[in-house]
């Protein structure tokens, strides 16, 4: 149906710029808010009425006597409505509808997807410390920006996944103290165990591996123990090591690539956050007070200035942060997203301010940022919030021993990021219409078998005639498949992952509407092949919509 939009849209534009030289650039469709509206509508009436100077409904209805001398809607149009104060609805005839399973079929994989547009992303996401597993907000971030950047891909950007870690610092420096006294026996409990360690079980598992002289890989390092355990240098190195290999195992059980991790300390050690000192001192953006160095954030709207250096010399989190950004921009990457718990809310103005008082050349709002909200975990009717492996929080990896990767990306992004979510542990598990991964599963599995049963080709129903698709389930189906790529346009341009978590519930709902109420494998060899046709249609664009989920689409279940 894809086509047959954009010839109409043709023709609406050319009506309107009849009307008013210009406003055919403006001409747009919506979907009624109202179904039983019609299937097109726009506002275009009542746009141009003020400067026509033109009552809205008088005009709405010269544009409808316009549009009905139009080759495109004598063709694919049934009706056009006035409604309200100049709304134009449109009713599409079912052959318009019907387009839209020949454009899937023909298409495959690749419906909804657009072309590539010589643009590049950066989305920075999950970014943990490595100090212990990833915990189930980790697994929230890592669900959102991989699906995000999956979004980014269908609409034709270049997107690169990246991991930033912080290698250094009093997190760090707790770490392999910790690990280093678990090695010498002292544990939690103990009288020189100190009051902000980590008391999870996975350090007395890095402590033993260390005596043992092990070699721990990760993606981005390898180390081997020298079961010093008086070198503390030598501690940190294989506990930071340790635990990257640990996050990207969680990381592979959440089937989470990253095309890069960059390394807080290399910000240091390159001159990176020097240089962006100097830089933000050379535009005459900060002072000196009480010993220590502002910089003049409030000139960029932050609520009050900020403290670059402290007065022992050493810089505070927002300033690598800010040099971190000028490399991102640096290395070509003109659109930025980071996804970040909202604990980070406080950074962004600042972040931005350095940014700009840095002077290099970067655009205000730059990076963009998607907040999430921590997840509470229920299981048993009872929140869980302790894992014996963790010492002090449910990990990813706990979530998806109890369920299964596909529920927790599904569950994770079926929410708005910026919401609060309680992750149902015994629903996750659930096999029935209330778990929502497992109806919109069992909706393709339901299809696959309808398919499997008919034993055709597969190819051929791309051609079949589609003229017996006119009942009311049938043609609000093929309505609902048409919708996906602008859903797909309008989930990447708002970070909105949840989009297409809605928008495959309401197709499974679809599907299983139709077939409650229309046999598929009828002895009519018309009105079969049409059926399936449709059928193998939905089962295509829902495992389109499950891919960009990073969910899987099972044939049976």
């Amino acid at each position: 149906m894809h086509f047959v939009k954009l010839e109409l849209l043709e023709a609406l534009a050319a009506s309107l710029e009849a009307l008013s030289p210009g406003a055919g650039a403006k001409a747009a469709f919506e979907s009624p808010k109202v179904a039983a509206h019609g299937d097109l509508a726009t506002t275009a009436a009542m746009q141009l009425a003020k400067p026509l100077k033109m009552n809205p409904r008088q005009l709405a209805e010269k544009l409808r006597t316009d549009l009905l001398e139009t080759t495109s809607f004598q063709k694919w149009v049934d009706a056009i409505e006035i409604a309200g104060p100049g709304f134009i609805n449109f009713r599409l005839k079912p052959a318009a509808k019907q387009q839209v399973v020949r454009e899937v079929l023909q298409q495959g994989a690749k419906f909804g997807v657009q072309p590539p547009n010589g643009k590049r992303v950066l989305v920075e996401f999950v970014s943990a410390n490595p100090t212990g597993p990833l915990h189930v907000g980790h697994a929230r971030q890592g669900a959102l920006g991989d699906t995000i950047c999956s979004l980014f891909q269908t609409q034709g950007w270049d997107v690169y996944r990246e991991f930033y870690y912080n290698d250094a610092g009093v997190q760090i420096a707790t770490l392999a103290q910790c690990t280093q006294l678990r090695a010498k026996g002292i544990h939690p409990g103990h009288a020189l165990w100190p009051e902000s360690a980590y008391n999870g079980d996975y350090i007395a598992d890095i402590a033993t591996d260390f005596l043992a002289c092990k070699t721990v890989k990760a993606d981005d390092r390898e180390v081997t123990s020298t079961g010093n355990v008086d070198d503390l240098d030598a501690v940190r190195e294989f506990a930071v090591a340790y635990l990257r290999h640990e996050q990207d195992l969680d990381l592979q059980a959440f089937a989470v690539k990253f095309d890069n991790y960059y390394l807080e300390s290399s910000l240091y050690t390159s001159g990176r956050v020097d240089a962006t000192v100097q830089a933000l001192q050379a535009s005459g953006k900060t002072y000196e007070k009480d010993g220590a160095l502002w910089l003049q954030s409030t000139e960029y709207g932050d609520d009050k200035d900020r403290v670059m250096r402290k007065q022992d010399g050493t810089y505070t989190y927002f300033v690598p942060d800010v040099a971190y950004h000028i490399a991102k921009w640096e290395r070509g990457f003109s659109k930025v997203v980071n996804i970040q718990g909202t604990d980070h809310h406080g950074t962004i103005a600042r972040v931005r301010a350095g940014l700009q008082a840095a002077n290099v050349g970067i655009p205000l709002g730059y990076p963009d940022y998607v907040l999430h909200t921590m997840v509470r975990v229920v299981k048993g009717g009872e929140e869980v919030k302790i894992s014996k492996r963790a010492g002090s929080y449910v990990t990813l990896r706990d979530l998806i021993e109890w369920t299964s990767k596909d529920a927790v990306r599904f569950f994770l992004l079926s929410r708005k990021p910026d919401t609060e979510y309680t992750f149902d542990v015994d629903l996750a598990v659930a096999r029935n219409n209330d778990n929502p991964v497992y109806y919109v599963q069992y909706a393709h599995a339901r299809i696959c078998s309808v398919l499997t049963a008919w034993g055709g080709d597969l190819g051929a129903l791309s051609a079949v005639d589609l003229s017996a698709l006119q009942s009311p389930q049938a043609l609000a189906l093929m309505l609902l498949l048409a919708k996906y790529p602008d859903m797909l346009c309008a989930a990447a341009a708002d970070f909105a992952p949840h989009d297409v978590t809605f928008y495959l519930r309401e197709l499974a709902a679809s599907y299983h509407s139709y077939y409650d109420c229309e046999r598929i494998l009828v002895d009519d060899e018309r009105f079969k092949l049409a059926r399936l046709a449709l059928v193998a249609a939905t089962a295509q664009v829902l495992h389109n919509g499950l891919a960009v989920l990073g969910v899987g689409a099972p044939a049976k279940m």
